[in-house]
Parts: C-alpha cells; structure tokens; sequence
C-alpha cells in the first residue's frame, strides 16, 4: 500500500511511525514544505495519562521524549498579590522543535521518506496519487480548504488575542499570571520545556488590546510591550520570539474527516484552545487512531478504516474541543471573576473546563480544597449563620439565607412534571413522590410546573392551583413534608401558552391533542411545530385575566403553606414566548425591544410579589440562551434577571432552550452552569443552576467556585430520593436531617461510607501514575 502524508507535523509523522512499524512493506511518504530545522513556536505540553500512552505505542520515541522534556507536578496560580500552588497534576513540557527531530529521526530509522522543503499543490496528480493520503499540514491547511466542499470545514475566531512567545525564565510550575493594568486585564500561560527556555503565551481581550495600542506594533515591539507589562514576573529574563505575532485563535471544526481517499489529522481536523494544552496531544492521538483503525480492519481496507477512524474518533476528539470551548470563555471573561477571593478564583480557574473537580482536587490538593471550604464557610457566616470557618463542611452542606427562608443545604430537588394529575389535582402519587424526597434530606423541592388555571396547563396529566380542592390537596402534601422533613417547599407556577393542550411526555413530547384540546395562547401566533395548533395571540383581555389568575394561585399558594414561590418564565411557554424575539413578533408595547418583551411577564411577576409576604422569597425560572442565532444570548439574560430582581426576584432559576423547535443545544455534564455562572457574577445575583448535574461532587465543584448559589438535580432525585442522604454521609456531614423512623439507617450509610471513602483514597493514591520523571532519569543516564 502506498500512503502519501501531507505535512511533517506530529499528526502525521506519528501515524507514519506506528504504520511503518506495523506493516513495513507499506510505502510511506512524508510532505513537509519546511526545513528539518525549522522551528516555529515553543513548548508542547503532555500529560502523564498521554505518555502512558506514547509508551504503549511506540517505545523508542517514547524515552526520546521523556529524555527531553521538563517535568512539573504542580500549577501557580499568581492573582492579586496571592499565590496558589496546586499539586498532584503530572505534566511535562517538551520543545516542539525537538518533538519533530525525534518523530522524524524516529520515522526515517522504520524506512519512512521525508521529503523536505516539498511545497505541493492540493491538486498536483502526485498529492492524490496513493491509496491513502494524510492531510496533517495545520491550521493553515491547504488540502481542506482546497477540498472545503467535501470536508466542510468552519471556523470560529475567538475574541480574545494572543501572542506565542518564549523565555529564559526557568519555572517549576505550570504558571498563570494576571496582571490588571490601565488598558485592561493581561494573563500570562508559561511553563518550562527545556533547561532555560520556556514558554510564555499572552492573553487579553481586545479593547485591552486596542486601548494598549498593540495592534500598531511589531514584534519586536510587543515583546518589549510584554516585558515591560510582566517586568516582575520574568525577573530579569527576556522574552524571546518567533513569530510572534498577536492573533486570534481559530476553533476549527469539520462535518467531515474524510473524502474519498484523504483523510483530516490534527490541526488540519479540529483544534482545541492552547489553554487546555492539548493541541499536540490530540495530534499524536489521532495518529494513534488512525493506525488502530487499519489495524481493526485488516491494515489495508482503507475506505473501511478510514469509515472506522471517523466513527470511533469523533467523539473524544468533541469531548476535548467542548472543554477546551469551556476553558477558553473562562479566559474571555475573567474580568466576571475579577471581584472573586483569590482562593475561590483558583478554584475556579482549575475547574473551569470540567476536567478538574471538588474531589479531584481534594486527592490532589486536600489543603487547597479546605481553603476554598473556608471561603464558603466565611460567606455563609456573612449571611448570618454561625458556620464553622476552621473545619467546614463541604460547600454543598453549607446553609444559604433567601429573606427569611434559610435552607439546611445547597442541593434542590428540581421542578419535574409528573403528568399523573387527574383535572389538575394532586393525588397520592404526589404526596409519596415529594415525601420522599423531602425526607431524602434536600435544602429545597420544588413542585412541577403547577398551572394557574384549566387552560394553562401542558396536557390532562398536568397539576394545578386555580381550586379550593387544589389548594386543599397541595396543603396536605405541604403539611406532610414540613412535618417529617427540615426540607422547605416552592411552589412554582405557569401557564403553557403555545405549548398547550399536548400529549403525556410518554405519549408524544409537545404532540397536540388528538381530541380533547383546548384554545391556546402566546405572545404571537406562531406554532411550535409546523403541525401544532396555533395559538392566538394575546388580547389586554387575556392579559388581565391571566394576571388574575397567577395572583389568584400565588394567593392559594400561601394559604397552602408554601415556603417560596417561583413564576416559570422559561421553555418557551407563556411569559417566555414574550421574553425571546423568536416568539414574540408583536408591534405594540410588548413587542420589539427587549425592555417591551419584558413589560408583560414583570407585570405578572409585581402582581405576585404583592401579594406574597415580603418575608418570603420568590424566584423566576429563565431560559438563559434560545440556543438559536437570533434569539436569546446570555448577556441578555443578565439584563433579564436585572429586571427581575428590581421586581423583587430573589433568586434566578437559569435553565435554557426550548423556546422553539429548532433549537441547538450544546450539551455536556453541567452544560447550563456556564449561563448561571454568568449571571451571578456578572449581574450580583443570587442563582440557582441546573441541567445534566448528576453527581455530589459537581454540586461541591459548582457551589466553590461561585458559578451558583444553589444546584438543582433532576433526573438523579427520580431514581434517588435519598441523593443528598447518601452525600452527606460520603462527606462526613452528621447535620443532615433524618426522621426518627430512619435514624438506624443514617447511623449504617454514614458508618460504611466514612469506611469506603478511606478504602477509595488508598484506592487513588496508589492508582497514581509510575512517574515518567524516573523514566527520564533513566533516557539520560
């Protein structure tokens, strides 16, 4: 078999080395358009996990690599005059330009020719001319975008600029600098790769980096730019470049990996942001990728491995762009942490793309994490409790004050319809469902979406408040879990709109009625699906009379004990459909900008609050992001949420989407967190987040960094009522509410689990990697 690869890159001399090796008979060629020697950039960084890897597949490049790499443990974080150094991380740095000599050098001994300085045209006959081409030649890819209508590639140009340089400063760290100036916030990314030289990448946005006028120097001049700006951090060192230039990184993505007989590797594929370091490690990834797919498939079926590769790859290769997507808005908006405790900004900035968490760290890091407890505790104390500052709980055991309402914990049992109403009544199905879960030891439980009257509600399955026999059911169920639990009841509260007179969720998701519907209404007169019934659009008539009737529920909500009142404006039902500009086409005061989309459900929101005890608290569910070009972003849920609060809204509850029927949610763990975190920080507000959280562990790793003041888990309280029981045992939090009846139980979970989380540290401790700094010692000896 002939393969022709096009660039000598790490991407494709990796998957040469691993094939050459594998099947010698196969005739490798290797395009590269520069010289041996050229080098261009700094470091490339790997982690431990990756060289368990390079060991596993290639031995020989393996301990060149090691013998040429500095190698680190811990990351620094420098923030305001405080330092954090955070342990148990395992990486190492290694000169990008010896990286390539030993792949090559590597490459050439296993019978692969390299053809230097070959400067070939996508469409030379002898580019195509294999069974198999590689396409691994970068970010600047000549075959994809010649090919772009195969491949379809597209780019995102993130905001923020950067430029690549180096330095002679040595560190023993993963370093990370901020420096606040008169133009703006800098960040400085630097670690060691070789004794002497280091790299060191600059970060800002761009009006700092126009107000600091870097765009009117070259690069000699920036670097002196950056000299001046990171003087003390570089200690007398100097900065050294190769081109240098500032520029905008480009997240690239392609529909396709594969056209014909080419194929996308490394950079030329998809790139992940510098800050997650892990551009040169998917590189070599996907060369180890594509050579298992030949492998699987026999070594020479190459539409069946090339087939394969793209199937087997893409997900991991998204999962690591998701985070590096994560990581780099944390970057984009550091300014929103600006105002944060320096510990609880590292924490955030360790956590931020997901990959790190609470208990991660804890292994890592045990005393950093106690720190970021302490910040929690000294919050809590502020609120008036009296917490413990010098052994804290863990965060997600800490108590939070809303008015008067103060909850035991910070984990909420979220809103869940159950459909199982009959005419909107509550029955016993309700009363056991939110008994237990109350008595699984939550802070807070919400009710499903309870409808202010007949024809607010989703389906016949829906509950209700707009009866006596309502209010009456719902005080039964109230009165059941103050009784037997320390768990405080919200009452949340909605009308369907558009969204209307549908099927069970088991039956048909927002099918409509096949009989039995009745007349609907929205903001406009605009179906959710092209077969949905339309709505009418709402009259000043409808408007009143849907005013009376949440007031009327917010009334009855009281007089059945409720601890709190929440108005669902989110998911495209009634008063989100005049919220997003997606479903709200109207020509009057309530249509156009957004402060007139908003006049209608602040409205309704005043209405409520005035007839709810100030003493109580009330918060309004939003739909943070339509998810769609066009409608809602998170900026304007920031000013959505401003709006409410002035109403009197004391906590923000941010989901998204929904909106309508096109929308395209980015999903992934904690995927809503980010339109909370926002909101929070950027707006002062207290939130509550939700959306794929499904461990006590990203509670603690939401709650300490500061992204929500309170977290909702749904899907895990349906098959767990006792969700927070279970985690408080695993941290060790006795405080924890349990009725009498079930005290022998509390006693054995919390004994077992104080037991099984020491058998699990041993576990971990002992699972850490060999330490491939011995290895090196061994290469260079």
């Amino acid at each position: 078999m002939k393969v022709n690869v096009i660039g000598g890159g790490p991407a494709g001399l990796y998957f040469a080395i691993l094939a050459k090796k594998a099947w010698p008979q196969t005739r490798i060629t290797v395009f590269e358009r520069n010289r041996p020697d050229d080098t261009f950039g700094f470091g490339v960084v790997f982690s431990d996990e990756t060289l368990d890897t390079f060991e596993t597949y290639d031995r020989e490049s393996y301990r060149a690599i090691v013998g040429h790499f500095a190698y680190w443990d811990d990351i620094e974080i420098h923030f305001r005059g405080t330092t954090h150094r955070i342990g148990g991380n395992g990486f190492c740095g290694c000169s990008r330009g010896t990286l390539l000599k030993i792949l090559g050098r590597r490459a050439r001994s296993l019978g692969v020719e390299i053809r230097y300085q070959s400067e070939i045209s996508p469409l030379d006959p002898i580019t195509r001319d294999a069974d198999l081409v590689v396409v691994a030649d970068g970010i600047n890819s000549r075959m994809r975008e010649a090919f772009a209508g195969k491949f379809k590639p597209s780019v995102d140009l993130r905001p923020n600029f950067f430029s690549w340089m180096g330095s002679t400063r040595p560190f023993d760290a993963f370093t990370f600098f901020f420096r606040e100036t008169e133009h703006g916030i800098f960040i400085g990314h630097c670690y060691q790769y070789e004794p002497q030289r280091s790299t060191w990448i600059t970060e800002t946005d761009p009006q700092t980096f126009a107000r600091a006028g870097l765009d009117q120097l070259d690069e000699a001049a920036s670097a002196r730019f950056v000299e001046g700006l990171f003087a003390k951090e570089l200690q007398g060192h100097r900065l050294i470049t190769n081109r240098s230039i500032w520029r905008n990184f480009p997240t690239i993505r392609c529909e396709r990996w594969v056209a014909d007989n080419m194929v996308l590797l490394g950079d030329a594929k998809a790139t992940a942001h510098f800050s997650i370091g892990s551009g040169t490690k998917l590189a070599m990834e996907d060369g180890i990728a594509l050579y298992e797919a030949f492998r699987s498939t026999g070594g020479r079926d190459v539409a069946a491995a090339l087939a394969q590769f793209e199937s087997q790859r893409r997900e991991e290769v998204e999962k690591t762009q998701h985070s590096a997507d994560v990581s780099l808005v944390w970057f984009e908006h550091v300014d929103r942490f600006w105002h944060m405790d320096p510990t609880r900004f590292a924490f955030g900035l360790m956590t931020r793309s997901k990959a790190i968490t609470y208990d991660n760290l804890a292994l890592r890091a045990p005393e950093f994490v106690k720190q970021a407890d302490r910040v929690v505790a000294r919050e809590v104390r502020s609120l008036g409790f009296d917490a413990d500052t010098s052994q804290p709980l863990p965060p997600m055991f800490q108590p939070f004050r809303l008015r008067s309402l103060a909850l035991e914990n910070r984990v909420v049992v979220s809103p869940m319809c159950q459909y199982s109403s009959q005419d909107g009544m509550p029955n016993d199905w309700h009363l056991v469902h939110y008994g237990s879960r109350a008595i699984g030891g939550a802070g807070l439980m919400f009710t499903e979406m309870t409808d202010v009257s007949k024809e607010a509600r989703i389906s016949l399955g829906c509950a209700g408040m707009y009866s006596d026999a309502h209010e009456a059911a719902w005080k039964r169920i109230v009165d059941f879990v103050h009784a037997q639990s320390n768990t405080k009841f919200c009452l949340q509260l909605g009308h369907a709109g558009r969204k209307g007179a549908t099927k069970l969720m088991w039956e048909g998701i927002d099918e409509p009625l096949p009989e039995g519907a009745w007349p609907i209404i929205s903001a406009s007169p605009l179906p959710y699906f092209p077969y949905s019934a339309v709505p009418r659009e709402m009259t000043r008539a409808d408007m009143d009379q849907a005013i009376a009737d949440y007031v009327a529920a917010t009334k009855r909500g009281l007089h059945a004990g409720f601890d709190m009142v929440e108005m669902h404006a989110a998911h495209g039902y009634l008063l989100a459909s005049f919220i997003s500009p997606l479903t709200n086409t109207r020509r009057d005061e309530y249509g156009g900008s957004l402060e007139n989309r908003l006049r209608f459900p602040l409205e309704v929101f005043r209405a409520m609050r005035a007839v709810w005890p100030d003493e109580k608290p009330m918060s309004v569910r939003i739909s943070a992001t339509d998810w769609v070009d066009g409608g809602l972003t998170g900026d304007d849920a920031v000013e959505v949420a401003r709006a409410f609060a002035d109403a009197g809204c004391d906590l923000i509850d941010v989901s998204t989407g929904q909106t309508v029927a096109d929308a395209q949610p980015v999903f992934g763990r904690m995927f809503q967190t980010p339109f909370s975190d926002q909101i929070r920080n950027e707006a002062s507000l207290a939130t509550m987040c939700v959306g794929a959280i499904t461990t006590a562990d990203q509670v603690n790793t939401i709650i300490a960094a500061g992204r929500a003041d309170l977290v909702a888990l749904a899907r895990p309280h349906l098959v767990d009522p006792y969700f927070s029981m279970k985690a408080a045992a695993w941290y060790g939090a006795p405080g924890i509410h349990c009725p009498p009846q079930y005290l022998a139980g509390k006693e054995q979970i919390f004994r077992n689990s104080a037991r099984d989380r020491e058998e699990w540290r041993d576990l971990r401790r002992k699972a850490k990697p060999k330490g491939h700094r011995d290895t090196w010692k061994e290469a260079a000896e």
